[in-house]
This record gives C-alpha cells, structure tokens and sequence, in this order.
C-alpha cells in the first residue's frame, strides 16, 4: 500500500489518527521511532526553526525543500502545513500544491484565512480554490491524496459554529478530504460539527483539550498538537542554555 492510500485510510479507521508535528527532519524522525503512524509539517515550528514568524515568512522555495527533506527520510505518511497557499489567486496555489504533492507527501493542510491582514478569505473563492486543487491533483495522478481544509472561525469570530458548519460543508462539496477547526473546544460544538459535516474532522491540542479517547466518543477522526512540541522543546534548550552559562558548569547535561 503507498503512502496516499495510507494516509487516506488511517483517517477512516476505528481509533482517531494521532498525527505527530514536525518541524525538521529531526524531529520527524524522532517522532516515526516514537511510533507515530504518520507526520504533519507544522509552519509555525519550521518559521521558529529559521528564525522567523509564522505567516508564510519564509520563502516557499525554502519551506517546500524542508518538507521534500522530510517526507523523502520518512517510510511513513507526511502531510504538509502550506498555510494559505503562499499565493494571492488560484492558479498560483494550484501550482504551490501541484509542487508539494510532487516532493512525495500524502497530503496537505490549507487555510482560509489571510495571512497578511486580519480576516478570511470568501466563502466562494475558498471553495473555487478547492474545487480547483482537487481537480488539478486527480488530473496529475494524485486521487487520493489529502486535503485537509483548514476553517479559523474558531480563532477569529466570536460566534463561529454556525458559519464554521456552513464552509465545512462548502469545502467537502467542493473537494476536501476532511475539515480542521483549530480553536474549537466545546464537546457540544465538536459534537455538531462531526454530526453536521460528512469528512474527517481534526482539531488541534489545546489545554484541557488532549485526550484521543474523549475525542473519540465526540466523533473526532484526527488530532494533531502543531507547534505544541516545537515550542516545548525551544523553551528546555533556552532553559539549558541559561543554566549553563549562569552555572559554568556542564554536569546536568549527563544526568
């Protein structure tokens, strides 16, 4: 079985897929050892990694040869974090995701929301750019390869379930694979959600939001921790790297 049917199928199986965050090839193979059945790229960690914000600050070119890195050491599925698209209009986009599933991922993560202002982008030109992607990837042999469509009501509106129930339907219609709602919390909203949208929903760790088995029972098919391990890692090393000067001693590092 290759990779984009694997990918595709873990999504539809009995337990939630568990998708490890990674940020380099490091890290990415330190979570395969870990067990981890498949790896998602996560933007925020790989900007961290180069010195830089996330928002598609870092130069596609550069982002894209980090993932090809990854996905070409790993035996399992990656999925790639593209943010947006790292384009303003579609056939750009198109392009951009042509590209990335070329360097051997299984799928894709893609945002609505801008990355250069505050907002989202239009229910009808996220869908058309869906619809678009979708077909561009089955006419390049790619029909199985995961589209994860990515909703930031939660992280920007003040009322999103109603609205983040109307794109989630739009986008599966127009070619999603499955949906992500980073920010949703609420069992009720993750509950009608799952009911209300017929795709994957994934939702990303958050405190007091990081059980698999909860999630499960609220009809969660995937969970990812995005930049939760990056940030943690970071925060030991700079610690560390602290006690280390302070103490001009190294001996903490052997035990």
């Amino acid at each position: 079985m290759n990779n984009l049917k694997r990918f595709h199928e873990l999504h539809f199986s009995s337990e939630p897929l568990f998708l490890g965050n990674a940020w380099d090839l490091l890290s990415a193979l330190t979570l395969e050892k870990a067990g981890f059945q498949a790896i998602g790229t996560t933007s925020w960690g790989i900007a961290n990694s180069l010195g830089l914000k996330d928002g598609e600050l870092v130069d596609f070119e550069r982002h894209l040869q980090i993932i090809e890195t990854i996905a070409r050491h790993l035996s399992i599925p990656v999925s790639a974090d593209i943010e947006a698209g790292y384009g303003e209009n579609i056939q750009t986009i198109v392009q951009n995701v042509l590209r990335t599933a070329d360097v051997g991922v299984a799928g894709i993560n893609i945002e609505d929301s801008f990355k250069q202002k505050a907002g989202l982008r239009e229910l009808s030109f996220q869908s058309k750019l869906l619809y678009e992607i979708r077909i561009a990837l089955d006419n390049a042999g790619y029909k199985e390869f995961f589209i994860n469509a990515r909703i930031d009501t939660f992280l920007q509106k003040d009322n999103p379930l109603s609205e983040t129930i109307e794109r989630g339907k739009a986008y599966v219609e127009s070619g999603a694979s499955g949906i992500f709602v980073p920010g949703v919390t609420l069992d009720n909203d993750i509950r009608e959600i799952t009911y209300e949208v017929k795709a994957p929903l994934n939702v990303l760790s958050l405190p007091g939001l990081t059980n698999c088995n909860k999630l499960k029972a609220l009809g969660v098919q995937r969970f990812s921790f995005g930049n939760a391990l990056s940030d943690k890692v970071i925060d030991f090393m700079e610690k560390d790297a602290k006690q280390l000067f302070l103490l001009k001693d190294t001996a903490h590092l052997y035990t």
